[in-house]
């Protein structure tokens, strides 16, 4: 059966805290003034009303902004105090205090292979936060060492379902689909956090590379295809250019030309747009025939 969280109230340890001042004077004076009367049962009951009221004075405790305060006596679970200021409750309740601030947790490089099996280093950034104090004390030993061991596990998983680079459009992968990715991961490392009363705002990849015994093999083939690509923007650019150069002259009444001629003369054009360097000049003398 798992532990809730429980709110507890408790007095305001401003008004506690007049009380025992006042109990502790009073508690002196008499002690000080049946002494002086020569009255030993005086002095023995103003002396265990001191220390009832110094013992009772231990259960004030503070509880500052965003912070929690996780109550018990003898080992059971009495609740949570989140008001903050001075508070005051039973004096045996052990305290154990617990952030209810917005954290953030980074994980170290891991080294994964991902879906296509390539090895890759990746890691991530977590941020978190307790919901839950009852959950995160009673339910994990070491809340934060088992966010941190989650969380890698989670992101371990999560290269293991998707490609580094994606070889099709619709295809998501760890490098073209941040918010996907990212989305996905942070519903992983939720679901393997819910049990520690921890709640995942935002997790996002915040390194990702190839490993480096396959970095160079890799950038080439990026460089390969970034490479291929271009050139195919560039032929398709350049047989639209021809495609509209024909269609001009074929309007043209100046100019005629025939089947052969316009072969030499896409030839000649594609050569021009297509190549890398830029084009020489050759002047011809003679005609297609010759």
């Amino acid at each position: 059966m798992m532990i809730r969280e429980t709110e507890r109230h408790t007095a305001s340890g401003l008004l506690m805290l007049t009380v025992f001042i006042v109990i502790f004077l009073v508690a002196v004076a008499g002690v000080f003034r049946a002494g002086k009367v020569g009255d030993t049962w005086g002095v023995v009951g103003f002396a265990v009303v001191l220390i009832l009221d110094v013992l009772a004075a231990v259960g004030l405790f503070t509880v500052a902004p965003n912070d929690g305060q996780v109550l018990q006596l003898f080992g059971a679970y009495r609740g949570t105090v989140r008001e903050a200021g001075l508070r005051w409750a039973n004096p045996f309740y052990t305290k154990k205090r617990l952030s209810l601030r917005v954290r953030n947790f980074e994980s170290a490089r891991l080294k994964v292979n991902d879906t296509d099996g390539n090895p890759i280093e990746i890691a991530a950034v977590v941020v978190w936060r307790v919901v839950d104090t009852a959950e995160a004390v009673f339910e994990v030993d070491d809340f934060e060492n088992y966010i941190k061991v989650q969380s890698e596990a989670a992101v371990r998983n999560l290269a293991t379902r998707y490609p580094y680079d994606s070889h099709e459009e619709s295809q998501l992968s760890l490098r073209g689909s941040t918010t996907e990715v990212a989305k996905d991961l942070k519903g992983e490392i939720q679901d393997r956090l819910s049990k520690a009363g921890v709640e995942v705002i935002e997790a996002r990849i915040s390194h990702l590379a190839y490993a480096p015994e396959i970095a160079a093999a890799m950038l080439r083939r990026q460089q390969a295809g970034a490479i291929i690509a271009a050139r195919q923007r560039i032929v398709e650019g350049a047989v639209g250019m021809v495609e509209m150069a024909l269609d001009l002259l074929s309007r043209s009444t100046k100019v005629k030309l025939d089947e052969e001629r316009k072969a030499a003369m896409v030839s000649n054009l594609l050569v021009v747009l297509c190549a890398d360097r830029e084009a020489q000049p050759v002047v011809n003398a003679g005609t297609i025939y010759q």
